[in-house]
């Protein structure tokens, strides 16, 4: 029998129960729910049903998902069905990924203030980009375009940063014509750097002075005003990292690109490679090298492991996906409409084929990723209907939440 592919709720269903004690009051009510949400996804713990094939009679369990936002295991069906929905925001236009990052004294900051900094650097970074866009000297016109927020690197080191995906132009002010960018070319890189530091440092500074900072720990000190000033000030005088990736060939793309980006976790499964004697060995990417040598391996010890892992649990009800400009949720489908004008571009077909979000999730995970969850695994000729319901071991109401 094959062995069962390694996970990420494996370790914490290992060593969950020893980082709960050895981190005890430290750990938040957030964090404690993600944990059980994943040791318990997929689990007799949440119930499921029972199918049977109607043409050979094979049987198979299917046990209940979290449904959270952090698990590795439930991202594939939210993926699809927000790709699909994305689908009719399109343009034919160039797209370009921009990603902006802070540096290590900001991150620290964040580290304790999670809902307050995440939430600047959101507002930081549109307010950066739609002020230099609309600047006549760099583009003159409105931008459209969403932000998504990872908060790791690759060895799973707290590393918050937006990743942008923008249309490669925008409407004049009175949308009367659609301006395009300098094909290949978006906004100066080294502008945007510059503007968006000064914008999120005065943010941090007015949220400190308005209280709204809190430190703990080896950051207590930081209550004090000079020394959170002194904190700041390297990166005062530092360039902030804000890049520009090459441009997109077209919007299907996009779409490919935006799939393994925007429902991304810290750590998928497939990147662990082992699990034994208490640690956790697992591969990433050096991107200070180049070719093969950037790939490579790091084992942490499990407590650890688990420990990185919930350093990313974000704020309950923390939105990681915004929108913005003419993509923001006010007006995108009369903004999209008048975008697609200027370009003569006819209307997208109607994405009928995915169907309610009450609609069967087997029927709606077959239209949205063309594999097919009813056909029978055993004689791929028939097909597998539910013929029992599997109660749950413990009660599911307490973990459904999505933070």
């Amino acid at each position: 029998m094959p062995r069962a592919a390694l996970s990420v709720a494996e370790v914490f269903r290992r060593y969950g129960d020893a980082f709960r004690t050895e981190v005890g009051a430290a750990l938040s009510t957030a964090q404690r729910r993600v944990m059980t949400a994943i040791e318990q996804c997929r689990t007799a713990a949440l119930g499921g049903h029972v199918e049977q094939c109607d043409r050979c009679g094979h049987r198979r369990v299917w046990y209940n998902s979290c449904r959270n936002r952090h698990c590795p295991t439930c991202q594939s069906l939210a993926r699809a069905t927000w790709l699909e929905r994305r689908r009719a925001d399109l343009l034919p236009v160039e797209y370009f990924h921009v990603v902006f990052t802070v540096p290590p004294a900001v991150a620290e900051v964040a580290a304790q203030n999670k809902a307050i900094v995440y939430g600047l650097l959101f507002r930081a970074v549109a307010d950066t980009l739609r002020t230099i866009a609309a600047d006549p000297r760099h583009l003159g016109a409105e931008l459209g375009f969403f932000a998504v927020l990872h908060t790791w690197g690759q060895t799973l080191m707290h590393h918050p940063h937006l990743h942008c995906v923008i249309p490669g132009g925008g409407l004049a002010n009175d949308s009367s014509a659609w301006i395009a960018c300098r094909p290949g070319f978006f906004l100066p890189v080294r502008v945007l750097s510059r503007y968006f530091r000064r914008v999120l440092l005065a943010a941090l500074q007015d949220a400190f002075e308005a209280g709204k900072l809190h430190f703990a720990g080896r950051l207590q000190p930081l209550s004090d005003p000079s020394r959170f000033a002194n904190h700041l000030r390297p990166a005062r005088d530092t360039e902030w990292v804000v890049y520009a990736k090459r441009p997109f060939a077209g919007p299907e793309q996009v779409l490919d690109y935006l799939g393994r980006y925007t429902h991304r976790i810290a750590i998928g499964n497939q990147r662990l490679c082992s699990l034994d004697g208490g640690s956790v060995r697992f591969r990433y990417t050096d991107y200070r090298r180049s070719g093969a040598s950037r790939q490579k391996t790091m084992t942490l010890n499990a407590t650890e492991f688990i420990r990185r892992m919930l350093v990313h649990v974000l704020p309950p009800g923390f939105h990681r996906i915004r929108y913005y400009g003419f993509l923001a949720n006010r007006n995108r489908q009369q903004k999209i409409a008048a975008c697609r004008r200027l370009l003569n571009e006819p209307p997208p077909p109607e994405a009928e084929h995915a169907g309610p979000a009450t609609a069967d999730y087997r029927d709606r995970y077959e239209a949205l990723t063309g594999r097919s969850l009813r056909q029978c695994p055993s004689c791929h000729g028939g097909n597998m209907h539910p013929v029992d319901d599997l109660a749950g071991e413990w009660a599911s109401a307490a973990i459904q939440d999505s933070s």
